[in-house]
């Protein structure tokens, strides 16, 4: 199904509650990089919702353009042409000033590297972003979240892949985003420690009630959410609902 000439289905919201709303809704988005004299069309003009408390996959190749899509969304990309909004908010208009300060109010990031501070201990990783938020978690209170409470006072180089990931998945959910966007992060793990850190992921989503979005070249993993959105070249090529959505330890890699 092509974004652009019909419209997705949408998750369903709970028996007896109001339908859910809308967190972001792109419409058009374009993406040209020139390099040099060759323009590079990393999204051709797409159509996405996702919504409230949510767990979306984009599900793709390398090259197709769902991490360009998702740092659009994030705030760190602008789009070439389209609209996003980001609830009645359209960041399109946003200077740089106004996309970091959405970024770090809103939107919590987790990528297939940690980018953890070797010198710092798990807590004091997750303290960086605890102490310059508004209203946080404790790191400890984050760190057992993603079940990395009995490695508090290790540094990096002490813990394994999918430890340092959770630990990253702390750090980014210690603000208390409205939304997680994640791209690849079981990309560099086995996978028994992948499902670890999908765990962690899923958890974050179903507790606190995160709209959560996951990137991914991993077809099995798209089991585990309520709406599969497929991208191939820059479009998106389908939407699909998952009737019943799977834990991550049942899924089949």
């Amino acid at each position: 199904m092509c974004s652009s000439s019909s419209s997705p289905p949408t998750p369903s919201a709970p028996s007896g509650s109001a339908p859910r709303q809308a967190v972001f809704l792109a419409r058009g988005i374009t993406k040209i990089y020139q390099m040099g004299e060759v323009a590079v069309h990393a999204l051709r003009g797409v159509d996405l919702e996702l919504y409230e408390g949510e767990f979306v996959v984009l599900l793709g190749p390398s090259g197709s353009g769902k991490s360009t899509l998702l740092n659009i969304l994030g705030g760190l990309d602008v789009p070439t042409a389209g609209s996003v909004r980001y609830r009645d908010h359209d960041l399109t208009r946003d200077d740089d000033a106004h996309l970091t300060a959405y970024r770090h109010t809103h939107v919590g990031f987790v990528f297939q590297f940690y980018n953890l501070i070797p010198s710092l201990t798990a807590r004091e990783n997750v303290a960086l972003v605890t102490e310059i938020s508004r209203n946080p978690m404790s790191p400890d209170e984050a760190l057992k979240l993603v079940g990395m409470g009995h490695r508090l006072d290790h540094f990096p180089a002490q813990l394994s892949g999918g430890e340092q990931q959770r630990v990253a998945i702390a750090r980014a959910i210690s603000k208390r985003p409205d939304v997680l966007l994640c791209d690849e992060p079981t990309g560099a793990l086995d996978i028994e420690t992948g499902i670890l850190v999908l765990d962690a992921i899923e958890r974050v989503n179903r507790e606190l009630g995160t709209t959560t979005a996951v990137i991914t070249h991993n077809a099995a993993i798209s089991g585990m959410a309520d709406r599969v959105v497929s991208v191939a070249d820059g479009r998106i090529a389908q939407v699909r609902l998952n009737s019943r959505k799977q834990a991550p330890s049942e899924l089949q890699w």
